[in-house]
Formats: structure tokens, C-alpha cells, sequence
């Protein structure tokens, strides 16, 4: 006799598994851009593959990916090399991050979840905690954790899919010139956007990403300037 469905607990659907790829790419993106891969550096496909512990179809495609967006570049004669950081290009960089900051985060403040709102908060409260101790690794994994929860909140595919890499290139620009940073405001700016975000006030939120981008534009200014 078969079973009474209609008495049984639906389980939880489980989450989709990530692809070999994806996990590739993220775990190359990290050691670009903490300049574990320097600007400028030959990238060999062997040592990735023995670095990370994947395999080479999954780097392989990853590699061709990042070539793509500009994070590696392909030259003849000298293969693939991590692409060098332009300081000039540095402030296109932030001004076209700006226009999709400020969209993701009008999406997310309309369209986030309940508990979206609160993992967001948690992150930027957590930034905060971190600057305050110093801690600036602990600080930008928490950072990293914010975007990906924002990025989901805004259900804005493009504009993601837009905005990734010029966030990568940010953070390896942060990496590369941490000393003349002050985490601390650009804990406060995140903290600006979160709430925003949380509360669903889309004016807020997209104050908070300007504020947000004022602050990375005034580092590489510094950076520049110095």
C-alpha cells in the first residue's frame, strides 16, 4: 500500500550544489586579489591546480573567466599574467562601481528578505567590530559576506554580474595600499548602506553606497596623489 503523502513532513529543499568552476574562480579571485598573485605575475595553471586542490578543467574555465573580466590578461610569448593595477583606470573604476552600487542597493532595500535585512546589519556590525580591533582580515571577509548577502537581497543579476569585478579590483587596490586607508569610516559608510538596506528605505541606501564610494574615491585619490 503506498505511503499517505499528504501526512508526511516536507523536507527542507537542499541547496544546490555549487559548481567545480564557481569554486575555482572564487578561490583564484582571493588570491588575486590579497595579492597572494601579485599584479604582473605569471599564472601557471599546474600551481593553482596543486594550490587549491581542484582540478584543471575547473581552473582551466575559471582562468578563462577572469580573463575575460580583466583580472588576468593572455600576452604572447609570456602566457597568462595577473593584470597590474593602473592607478589612473583606478578612479573609472569607482565611478562606474557607483552606478551599480547605488542600483543594487535600491533593489535590495525593495525587494530584500526579513532575514536578508538582518544578515546584512550582522555583517556591517561586524566591520565595525573588526575595525575597531584592527583585525583587516577579519574586516574584509566580513566586507566580502555583506556583498554577497546584498547581492542576492537585489535579485539584479546584471548589475551583479556587473559589479563583481570591479569590487575585486577594490579590494586588491586595498590590499595593495592598505596603509592609506582608514577602515574605521569605511566601516561607517557600510554600516550607512546597511541600514538603509534594513529598514528598506531605498533614499538611505543608495546615500549609504554613495557614501560609500566617496570614501574609496577620496583612498585612491590619497593613493594617487601621494
Amino acid at each position: 500500500m503506498p505511503p499517505d503523502l499528504t501526512t508526511e513532513t516536507p523536507r527542507p529543499a537542499a541547496a544546490p550544489k555549487r559548481r567545480a568552476a564557481d569554486i575555482a574562480y572564487d578561490a583564484i579571485e582571493t588570491l588575486i586579489s590579497t595579492l597572494e598573485m601579485r599584479p604582473g605575475s605569471p599564472v601557471v595553471e599546474a600551481e593553482i591546480v596543486e594550490r587549491t586542490g581542484l582540478g584543471r578543467t575547473p581552473v582551466r574555465e575559471a582562468l578563462l573567466r577572469m580573463v575575460s573580466i580583466g583580472l588576468i590578461v593572455q600576452q604572447p610569448r609570456r602566457g597568462l599574467l595577473v593584470s597590474t593595477i593602473d592607478l589612473a583606470d583606478h578612479l573609472d573604476v569607482i565611478q562606474t562601481r557607483r552606478v551599480l552600487e547605488c542600483l543594487i542597493a535600491a533593489c535590495s532595500a525593495r525587494r530584500a528578505t526579513a532575514p536578508q535585512r538582518a544578515d546584512i546589519l550582522r555583517c556591517a556590525e561586524h566591520m565595525v567590530e573588526t575595525a575597531h580591533s584592527g583585525d583587516l582580515d577579519a574586516y574584509m571577509r566580513a566586507d566580502h559576506e555583506l556583498d554577497l548577502v546584498n547581492h542576492l537581497a537585489s535579485q539584479n543579476h546584471s548589475a551583479v554580474k556587473c559589479v563583481v569585478p570591479l569590487i575585486v579590483q577594490c579590494r586588491r587596490f586595498w590590499y595593495a595600499y592598505q596603509h592609506e586607508g582608514e577602515i574605521a569610516e569605511g566601516a561607517r559608510a557600510h554600516m550607512a548602506l546597511a541600514q538603509g538596506i534594513a529598514t528598506g528605505n531605498e533614499a538611505a541606501a543608495v546615500a549609504g553606497a554613495n557614501q560609500l564610494m566617496d570614501y574609496l574615491e577620496r583612498f585612491a585619490r590619497r593613493v594617487i596623489d601621494r
